[in-house]
């Protein structure tokens, strides 16, 4: 990663430095004494080597190296220490990491996990710590701004009018930035991966049609797709297998772009596009229903309504999948980075639970398919693509976007691939008067 430079704040300030480390700009430089800056919040073990604005080195030789090229770094890690801090302090070029990032990140996770949270805060002996060392670096002083590329939502929680804002701040970056990220399948969920050398658009391909042949999608089948991103099942389902669609989203530019790319597919007869909220969708009762990865973002208080929308927009007989994200109950969001830059508001919970919403709302489940490890591979590929296409990318989003981006991406990688996160197919119908299900037994009623 190029590391960022900033003028005019090289003064090196007088002060011991940390015992055991080096400082290239001199003893004591300010490198040793970022170290026993944060020090406090790793529990003592910083797990990787610093370069100070005023050419300083400390830490061990081993580990990987940041780049601290302000004081508005520090100042950002002591008013929110944790993940929330450090995620600031990237997305404004405060610091910068040398080398894979992602790799990085697994080694500051990993510390900051083994201290029991990503959101602990130092105690009070350990606080006072970190404000003298701020105080000998000249980093006291109220927070700096936070990035401009920081979720700013207001309103009561999964309000209409909150949700749309929501939305548009993940979903109406730019179609021409989705379009370079994601591969031509437009797919921004979990692929379905069915051998370790295969390209991420046939595994996207594979996840599409693995939902069709669960849903029992064929000629003259009426599907509601609910959240449908850029229209890629939606599309899939109307092409390949000659369904008709009502694809909804709250997203202007989602629904543009489905328009246009029916349009092209000369599929404008069979798909539908609704610009709504879920909680708008059409009533009428069709074949199937899909969610793919849109039921996060319903909340808490609001899963078990939408688990009723979901049976209400079927008839009987009609399948629904879910796919979903699923975290443990301790750790219902995203996390602070996550929570505040990318999904703000953004609820999961275990996969058992969600099930257990579902039954609750007249639904059988018939169904749960574990994708974990085909998420992180999914994760890996879009953040190599935005590695590769970096500069293209700067020029659609801007440079800080795409530092959130490449954070985003590399995190979420180590998330699944952790277990820290999870995400599911769910496959439920809603039962006939006569208890029936029109399936045949185990997954012989679904599989090809």
């Amino acid at each position: 990663m190029t590391t960022i430079e900033h003028g005019g704040d090289a003064t090196r300030p007088t002060g011991a430095g940390t015992p055991g480390t080096t400082g290239v700009g001199g003893t004591g430089g300010i490198a040793a004494q970022i170290l026993d800056l944060v020090a406090p919040v790793f529990g003592g073990t910083v797990p990787f080597r610093v370069r100070a604005f005023d050419g300083s080195l400390a830490g061990p030789t081993d580990a990987p190296l940041v780049t601290v090229t302000t004081r508005d770094a520090l100042r950002r890690l002591l008013w929110s220490p944790g993940e929330l801090g450090l995620a600031r302090a990237f997305a404004a070029g405060d610091l910068d990491v040398d080398g894979d990032l992602a790799d990085s990140l697994e080694l500051v996770w990993s510390a900051l996990a083994s201290r029991g949270s990503s959101r602990a805060r130092p105690g009070g002996r350990a606080w006072l710590r970190m404000a003298r060392a701020a105080g000998r670096l000249g980093a006291l002083g109220l927070p700096p701004p936070a990035p401009a590329s920081e979720a700013r939502v207001a309103g009561r929680l999964h309000s209409r009018r909150r949700d749309r804002a929501v939305v548009a701040h993940h979903y109406d970056l730019s179609n021409a930035f989705y379009e370079l990220l994601l591969d031509e399948t437009m797919a921004y969920s979990c692929a379905y991966f069915s051998g370790p050398d295969q390209p991420l658009a046939a595994a996207q391909r594979a996840k599409l049609e693995l939902v069709c042949t669960k849903l029992g999608i064929g000629p003259g089948t009426r599907l509601l797709d609910l959240g449908c991103g850029w229209g890629s099942l939606a599309l899939h389902a109307a092409r390949e297998h000659g369904a008709t669609v009502t694809a909804v989203t709250l997203s202007g530019e989602q629904a543009s772009y489905v328009r246009v790319r029916a349009g092209e597919h000369g599929l404008a007869g069979r798909v539908e596009v609704v610009q709504a909220d879920y909680r708008d969708a059409p009533v009428d009762e069709h074949d199937a229903v899909s969610a793919i990865e849109m039921g996060e973002h319903v909340g808490r208080d609001g899963y078990p309504a939408f688990a009723s929308l979901l049976a209400s927009r079927l008839r009987p007989g009609g399948r629904v999948l879910v796919q979903q994200m699923s975290r443990p109950r301790s750790s219902p969001g995203g996390g602070p980075f996550i929570e505040s830059y990318i999904a703000p508001d953004m609820h999961m919970r275990p996969v058992g639970e969600t099930v257990a919403l579902l039954e609750r709302a007249g639904l059988e489940v018939r169904d749960v398919e574990a994708m974990r490890e085909h998420y992180a591979r999914t994760a890996r590929a879009w953040y190599a693509t935005l590695v590769e296409n970096e500069p293209a990318a700067i020029s659609l989003i801007g440079p800080e976007r795409v530092r959130v981006w490449r954070l985003y991406l590399a995190g979420i990688a180590i998330g699944f691939e952790r277990g820290s996160t999870g995400v599911d197919q769910i496959l439920a119908v809603r039962p006939a008067s006569d208890g029936s299900s029109g399936m045949a037994p185990g997954r012989a009623g679904w599989r090809p």
